[in-house]
């Protein structure tokens, strides 16, 4: 029995130390941010269990901070019955009160905390000391510090001193090239309480493409800045790619700060400091313009250049290199790096000519930070064989502007070899598609029709038809269409061979197809798809008019092509300028329905009148 019941102890105490193990314990750490040199703060340790002891803090803390005191240790309890289920939950927090010594960025390694036979980390955290500040001590001399005192009115706004509180704009980089991306940054300095900002306003910025970093909750931290120490908040930050060379001009912005005002009295007393009361004040604030040296890029641009600028990698897989006639391959094609990844253009596969191309599948994963734009871009382009042999799908080019090293860079990906079979049905099955995606894709089956006997009934013909003037005209006019038809049809055959001849004839009608589906999205009020569609059209429509490779299509390069055809450079403009209205509309600022209007409009008359100038 005695046996037994030792047996069943030790089985116990197992399961309880299993239980103990398994539970999740948090260890973590915490201080401000960032602190001045010479003055008080906490440094918190928190963990959910009670029993932890030997806490050993970093030896970064006691080698560039003065413990003045601690660990003092505070733990509390709490229950919790959630549909009829009970948890409980500890903490202790262990606190200690520092000074920092120095100025400096330190990084504090996890401290460790001993709970049963096992030891703990905490996380690593940072803490900026800044130098004391080198006018506090003439303002307090002065009674009060930075707190300004107010009348009463809210013309106490003009005795806020623009020193101590102002909006300053932030550029990472002054001097950039055309497209490279570079961090500007709004923020507010303030040495006076902060009830609240209001009516913020920022620029258009006009000559560049923006992409905002979406910024959750509004951070106050301490900040050194012309030897003032300042409370500081980001109210806007934005990577901006520069559309052109030259001086840009990044324009004002604009924001109402609400400041607590501490009401003056006439004549003040000891008690004074004890019951003193406030209001608050708007201060207007407007930060200074910025200008931007922007440089072109070097010439010398390699033939696979599109205007991606930044640092990049490219892959490429595909989905199989052996199949039938009538089967889909599919090619996937990876951008990886950080640039203006939003704003690379598609590149181009060379499929052989007996493989039917659809439209490439594009698909964005972009995430924008203070280090700008980085993700990826995947491309998947899918074609189909029409005949069987052996063929092969050339390597994809890819070249880039490495702001870094300031030179271009190709990329280039394996070529494919496909061994093509004979389908079933031979090589002319035939095929259905809505030239859309390649679900839609299918293979019909041959239908048999079959003869039909039943209710047949015969006309029978008392009159004699052969040799009749009606006889002899009906082989006449037989002959003439025989011929007309033949001829209209020698033609069609003639000019569905000129593969140029044919994208230029269907470039109005493949135009209209995507402008009723901008309509679409115009009347559904999606901005960024609609901006995005119409510029599909306007590329997709001189690509296939002026016989070109999307790939090839740069600005320069239509403006070029254009003069050949005999366009005038104000119908080239027109089109120039609708095009830079899209891209800029697609990353600029919300505009107005009425200019989605407008641009529907125009787009379709510079269509109708490239029509009426360039006849094929």
């Amino acid at each position: 029995m005695r046996k037994k019941m030792f047996f069943l102890f030790m089985l116990l105490s197992v399961g309880l130390l299993q239980n103990i193990k398994a539970e999740e314990v948090a260890f973590k750490g915490s201080a401000p941010p960032a602190v001045v040199v010479g003055t008080q703060f906490q440094l918190a340790y928190v963990v959910n269990v009670l029993n932890g002891t030997d806490l050993r803090l970093p030896p970064e803390v006691s080698e560039n901070f003065d413990i003045l005191m601690g660990p003092s240790v505070a733990t509390s309890r709490s229950i919790q019955i959630v549909n009829g289920k009970r948890t409980n939950a500890s903490t202790a927090t262990y606190t200690y009160i520092l000074s920092a010594k120095k100025e400096g960025t330190f990084n504090i390694d996890p401290a460790t905390i001993k709970i049963g036979n096992s030891e703990y980390k905490s996380n690593a955290f940072t803490i900026k000391v800044l130098p004391p500040d080198q006018a506090s001590q003439a303002q307090a001399q002065q009674g009060g510090g930075a707190q300004p005192q107010g009348g009463g009115s809210p013309a106490a706004a003009s005795g806020l001193s623009e020193e101590n509180i102002f909006l300053r704009v932030i550029v990472s980089d002054r001097s950039v090239y055309e497209q490279e991306g570079f961090l500007v940054s709004f923020k507010l300095y303030t040495a006076y309480d902060i009830a609240g900002v209001n009516n913020i306003k920022f620029p258009e910025f006009e000559g560049f493409l923006a992409q905002d970093i979406e910024l959750k909750d509004v951070q106050w931290q301490m900040e050194s800045y012309n030897g003032r120490n300042y409370n500081t908040a980001v109210m806007k930050q934005t990577v901006l790619y520069p559309q052109r060379s030259g001086q840009l001009k990044i324009g004002s912005g604009k924001v109402d700060a609400v400041v607590r005002v501490r009401n003056q009295s006439r004549g003040r007393n000891f008690f004074d400091d004890f019951f003193d009361t406030y209001q608050n004040v708007t201060k207007p604030l407007v930060s200074s313009p910025v200008t931007i040296d922007v440089k072109p890029l070097p010439t010398g641009k390699p033939a696979s250049f599109s205007g991606a600028v930044g640092n990049y990698t490219v892959s490429s897989e595909i989905n199989r290199t052996e199949l039938k006639a009538n089967e889909a391959v599919t090619i996937k094609l990876t951008i990886k790096g950080n640039g203006n990844i939003k704003l690379l253009k598609t590149p181009e596969v060379k499929f052989p000519n007996d493989f039917e191309v659809y439209d490439p599948k594009v698909d964005n994963n972009i995430r924008v930070t203070e280090a700008g734009a980085s993700g990826t871009k995947t491309i998947e382009y899918m074609a189909i064989p029409r005949y069987a042999g052996d063929f092969e799908i050339p390597a994809v080019n890819f070249s880039y502007f490495d702001t870094k090293s300031g030179t271009y860079k190709t990329l280039s990906t394996e070529s494919y070899k496909l061994k093509v079979e004979k389908g079933e049905g031979g090589s002319e099955a035939p095929v259905v598609s809505n030239f859309t995606n390649r679900e839609s894709v299918k293979f019909l089956g041959k239908d048999i029709r079959y003869i039909k006997t039943k209710d047949v009934h015969f006309v029978s013909n008392k009159e004699i038809f052969f040799g009749s003037f009606l006889y002899v005209m009906a082989y006449l006019m037989i002959t003439i269409l025989f011929v007309v038809f033949f001829i209209i049809y020698r033609k069609q055959v003639k000019e569905n061979s000129n593969i140029a001849l044919v994208r230029t004839k269907k470039a109005n009608k493949t135009a209209v197809k995507r402008l009723k589906q901008a309509e679409k999205l115009l009347r559904e009020d999606k901005e960024e798809a609609f901006y995005e569609e119409v510029l599909r059209a306007l590329w997709g429509y001189l690509s296939d008019k002026l016989n070109m490779p999307q790939s090839e299509l740069t600005k320069d390069n239509v403006a070029a092509e254009l003069t050949k055809y005999g366009v005038d450079e104000t119908l080239s403009g027109e089109f120039l300028e609708i095009i830079n209205t899209c891209e800029f509309a697609r990353y600029a600022p919300s505009k107005t329905s009425g200019a989605m209007d407008k641009l529907f409009s125009e787009t379709i008359d510079a269509i109708g009148k490239m029509e009426s100038t360039i006849k094929k």
